[in-house]
């Protein structure tokens, strides 16, 4: 068994730096969105790919990969979107088990009253905070992450 590589007083303090800003920016955008439009920030994911999905609408197991959440949270999510109209179900012809998440006109235009609101306020948190050229390097770490992780998933 190889000894373990403590995190040093820097790194840990980045760590831990890494994981409030994750997690406070993610309670002031969804309070935001829910508090403004009756939206949970997982909910406002999911009419955004629906969105931007060719015809709308894209099948549950995908949609589940895209928003990143569990099926069952998904299917939880996409249960209230349903509930007030936002999105509906269809039946996958090609695969009976499986079924679509489509947008509806009122997901539209739901997304439509939210989205401004929201892309001002990601600004906010975000990116007024730093400098275009902090913004790249952050994209490029970012991107360096996410593939990381990719590799590992497979």
């Amino acid at each position: 068994m190889s000894a373990v590589s403590w995190l040093d007083a820097g790194e840990q303090q980045v760590w831990r730096t890494f994981l409030r800003v994750n997690s406070v920016m993610h309670d002031v955008l969804d309070r935001d969105l829910q508090r403004r439009h009756g939206l949970t920030l997982v909910e406002y994911g999911i009419l955004v790919h629906l969105s931007e999905s060719e015809g709308q609408r894209e099948r549950m197991r995908g949609l589940a990969d895209t928003v990143i959440v569990s099926k069952s949270r998904l299917s939880h999510q996409v249960a209230r979107l349903e509930r007030d109209g936002l999105v509906r179900r269809e039946t996958c012809e090609e695969d009976r088990r499986g079924s679509w998440a489509v947008l509806t006109e009122a997901g539209e235009k739901a997304l439509r009253a939210a989205a401004p609101d929201h892309v001002t306020r990601v600004r906010e948190c975000l990116f007024d905070r730093l400098s275009a050229e902090q913004a790249a390097q952050f994209g490029e770490i970012l991107g360096i992450l996410e593939e990381g992780l990719s590799e590992r998933a497979q």
